[in-house]
């Protein structure tokens, strides 16, 4: 399973990047605002999803580890595909595709999701929202992969994140002050 990918994007169209790691290139299905953030030319990180077809693999890509459980999450729906849960994953997180689902409101990038299904859905997700928030990275792994991807060892990386004060909570905060550290 290829649950994380980081790499240079070489190539995007409107439903996926070229993403190129030590040669290798790999097609990477992104949603529309995912594709808006990320540019040729940039080194990028990405959460995937390996969905193995009848006839095909496709590796769907997220920028965010919400993201990917809203995937998931969505996967286990019967009758959702990966194509569908694509699309929701647009609402960012569980509890925001719940509330919509609840006001009846859909963004104009979900298409072919009838309202029999968007029920559905909203029954099979209601169960699943404390499941996932128990599942979310802790704020040091998220640290350590963030200054990671920035090319600094695990030994520079665990000093520096030694040296930020407990009180800094907020992830942005704390790779600030850790970069700080690393003097950069």
């Amino acid at each position: 399973m290829i649950s994380f990918l980081s790499g240079r994007i070489i190539y995007k169209d409107e439903k996926r990047a070229m993403v190129e790691r030590q040669g290798l290139g790999f097609d990477v299905f992104l949603s529309a605002p995912a594709l808006e953030k990320i540019k040729v030319g940039e080194e990028r990180d990405f959460y995937t999803f390996l969905f193995v077809g009848e006839k095909s693999l496709e590796l769907y890509g997220f920028l965010s580890f919400e993201e990917l459980e809203l995937f998931k999450a969505l996967k286990h729906v019967p009758g959702i595909g990966p194509k569908t849960a694509m699309s929701l994953v647009v609402c960012g997180s569980l509890e925001k595709l719940k509330e919509i689902l609840e006001k009846g409101e859909m963004p104009p990038e979900v298409k072919g999701v009838g309202k029999k299904k968007l029920q559905k859905i909203l029954l099979e997700i209601s169960g699943q929202i404390k499941e996932m928030k128990n599942n979310k990275p802790k704020k040091k792994d998220e640290v350590y992969q963030a200054l990671s991807s920035l090319g600094f060892s695990k030994e520079e990386i665990t000093a520096a994140v030694l040296k930020i004060p407990k009180d800094v909570e907020d992830v942005e905060e704390r790779i600030k002050q850790a970069l700080k550290f690393l003097g950069r």
